[in-house]
Parts: C-alpha cells; sequence; structure tokens
C-alpha cells in the first residue's frame, strides 16, 4: 500500500494531543503512529504534510516545522461542526524529485476514491502537479485555482516551482479545463504569461481588486476541484516570513477568507498549502488557514452539480442574438449560468453545464453585457 511509504506523527506529538483538553481538535483526530494506522472510513478530510522542497531552494522545511504546525492546529477548538480528520503523517523527499510526485499522486488519487479530501502542507508548489495529477484515472476534467503572485509559466530550465503550470498544461493527459490565479502582481508576471493567460481563455485576478472585493474569487471556488496556495502571497508583516521580504500580498485575515471560500464549494476536492516559511508567525497562520478551510467544509450546502433545478428560480436574459440562461438558488441565493452543449462541433463538456456566478453577472446581462466568465468557458470548451 503507499500508505506504507508515509512516516508517522512523533510519538512528541501524541504525547502533546493527550495533554490538551478533550474539546479541541486534537482529541477528536485520528493520527498515524508508530504503533496504529487510522482506519481511514468514515473519515472527511486527511493532513498530510510533505518534506520535499528541492523544486524551490528557498524554501526549506523540517520535520520539526510540521511538528509546530501540528501542535498549533490541534490545539485549536473546532466550531460549531464536526468534520472527521484523519493525519496520516509525512512523506518525506524521495530519492529523486519524481519519487516524492509519484507518492503525492498516488496517495491523494487513493484518497480521492475514498471520497477523503486531502490537505498537503508542505515545500514546494510544485507538488500541485503531482496533486492534479491524482486525477488522472478518475475521468474528469480538472479546474485548477491557485492563490499566488506569480503564474509559474517560467520555462522548464527555471525551477519547478516556477515552471509547474507549464508542465501541467504541456503533458499528457491534458485534463485541464480551467486554470485560475488569484492574487497576481503584475510586475512579477511577463507580459507573454499574462498574454498567454488570456490566449488560453484562463482566468486571472488581480491582488488589489481581489483585497477590495474578496466575494469575487467564491464563484471561482465553486467551479474548482483543486487549489494550490502559495504563501509567498501574503504580506510578510502577517506571515513574519522576511527574509523573503514580501511587501505587498494578502493579508492574513484576508487568505484565510479565501481557504474558507475554498472549503465551502461542494466541487473541491482537493487543498494545498505550499513554500511557507518556518517562522512562528506563519506556522499559526497556515494552521488557522486550515482551519477555516475545514469549517467551508462543514458548512457545504451540497447544490449543484449535486442538487436538483427544481431548488432553483430560472432567469432567462435575451442579450445579442444569444439566450443568457440563469439559476438561483433558493437555498443560498447563489448564481449559476449555463453553458449549452453546442452540436456539430466537438465539446469538452458533454452536456449543457452549470459555471458559478455572481449577481451582478446577471445585473449586467440585463443591460446586453455577456459575462466575461461565461465567454471564456464557450472558448475553453469548444476545440
Amino acid at each position: 500500500m503507499v500508505f506504507d511509504f508515509l512516516q508517522p506523527v512523533s510519538d512528541e506529538l501524541v504525547s502533546y494531543v493527550a495533554s490538551l483538553s478533550t474539546q479541541t481538535l486534537g482529541r477528536k483526530a485520528v493520527f498515524n503512529t508508530t504503533t496504529d494506522f487510522p482506519n481511514l472510513e468514515n473519515i472527511d478530510v486527511a493532513i498530510l504534510t510533505v518534506n520535499e522542497y528541492r523544486g524551490n531552494l528557498e524554501t526549506n522545511t523540517t520535520d520539526e516545522d510540521f511538528l509546530n504546525f501540528r501542535k498549533s492546529f490541534y490545539a485549536m477548538f473546532p466550531g460549531n461542526w464536526n468534520v472527521a480528520i484523519a493525519d496520516l503523517g509525512t512523506i518525506q523527499a524521495g530519492e529523486s524529485i519524481e519519487d516524492t510526485y509519484f507518492l503525492v499522486k498516488s496517495i491523494s488519487e487513493d484518497l480521492l476514491r475514498k471520497q477523503i479530501i486531502p490537505i498537503i502542507i508542505g515545500g514546494s508548489q510544485d507538488l500541485t502537479y503531482a496533486m492534479y495529477r491524482a486525477y488522472d484515472n478518475l475521468d474528469q476534467l480538472v479546474n485548477l485555482t491557485s492563490i499566488d503572485s506569480r503564474f509559474d509559466f517560467a520555462k522548464e530550465n527555471n525551477s519547478p516551482s516556477q515552471s509547474f503550470l507549464s508542465k501541467i498544461i504541456v503533458d499528457e493527459p491534458n485534463n485541464l479545463f480551467n486554470f485560475c490565479n488569484i492574487g497576481f502582481q503584475t510586475y512579477y508576471n511577463s507580459q507573454e504569461e499574462i498574454d498567454l493567460i488570456e490566449k488560453l481563455y484562463f482566468e486571472a485576478y488581480r491582488l488589489g481588486e481581489v483585497s477590495v472585493n474578496l466575494a469575487l474569487a467564491e464563484p471561482v471556488f465553486r467551479d474548482t476541484d483543486l487549489v494550490s496556495v502559495d504563501m509567498t502571497s501574503v504580506q510578510s508583516s502577517y506571515s513574519g516570513n522576511f527574509s523573503n521580504f514580501i511587501p505587498n500580498g494578502f493579508s492574513g485575515k484576508e487568505i484565510c477568507a479565501l481557504a474558507r471560500y475554498a472549503g465551502i464549494s461542494d466541487k473541491v476536492s482537493s487543498f494545498g498549502v505550499f513554500n511557507f516559511a518556518p517562522t512562528p508567525k506563519e506556522v499559526v497562520l497556515v494552521s488557522q488557514m486550515v482551519w477555516y478551510f475545514i469549517e467551508g467544509i462543514a458548512f457545504r450546502s451540497n447544490e449543484y452539480p449535486f442538487g436538483v433545478k427544481d431548488n432553483y428560480l430560472k432567469y432567462i436574459v435575451p442579450i445579442e442574438e444569444e439566450e443568457l440562461v440563469f439559476y438561483k438558488s433558493d437555498k443560498t441565493g447563489r448564481w449559476w449560468i449555463e453553458i449549452p452543449f453546442i452540436s456539430n462541433v466537438n465539446n469538452k463538456l458533454k452536456r449543457n453545464t452549470l459555471l458559478p456566478c455572481t449577481h451582478d453577472d446577471y445585473l449586467a446581462s440585463c443591460e446586453q453585457e455577456i459575462p466575461e466568465r461565461w465567454w471564456k468557458a464557450q472558448r475553453r470548451n469548444v476545440f
């Protein structure tokens, strides 16, 4: 079994958790220890740390840092929710970086098949590639969202952490339907990369526009399978990472809110946090981000694609030569727009599907403005 390659949590952590209040997360979670592997039946999320930083030599987390993260996380209390958590320990770096990728891919795929959400906390962001590959045998297209100041489209002679997205786009099988970047900073990205985002009909939101209105990100997460967070997208004043000084980025409150949006999405099935510096501040911040992500899971509404359209109000907006069809949930008030199946062409999506959108998208369409997300989704769908 692939789980045999996991390093159990330390005896020190087991003793620490035993000393905590019975109401804490640590006392409610189950652990992969030196004497016992947890029963994964009825588990909702599985936490794994990955001690692999060869993809970005500026990052170097250790087992001690992961221990500090676990102590911080398990000392917290759950909210008014009951999510079953298993901590499966650590994936140590393999003989080659490809060996580590294989383990992350295999373990993530096994968890996904068990309908357990893997939460990967680890080294460099190129591990996102391995998490993406976990979907290869699941017969589905993948939507990937990255919270990052950079697009990571760099040439392959750059570090893997700066070029993993190019690898995702180029390598077969190509299961990627959409990529979205949240929080990019223009001066960190070449014009060539920005043009490529437009050419491929991908989505990108600048740091400033998201910080002003975090709700812009909610429909994006609602249509995302895999979320990857680069901690260099957070200001140093909040992360404590001053060795790699980051003057502009998300605040601690904003990155936690984004993590909660990711968790509350009915579709998100994998979550990763990478490139985090071993500072006391950042260890605490990452533990709180994971807490907010899990809280989001607890409050999922199980709407589309799991619900039925009978629970929605339908709005039809004539625009140019199109009829845009919107749906509004009776339950949450959230909005979707229909992507129609186009006959006589090859469609990546084999039926009419619903794309999450906002009330503002509906209002704009009433003013004869076609929503940009719908326009891009239409063009990605046809090939």
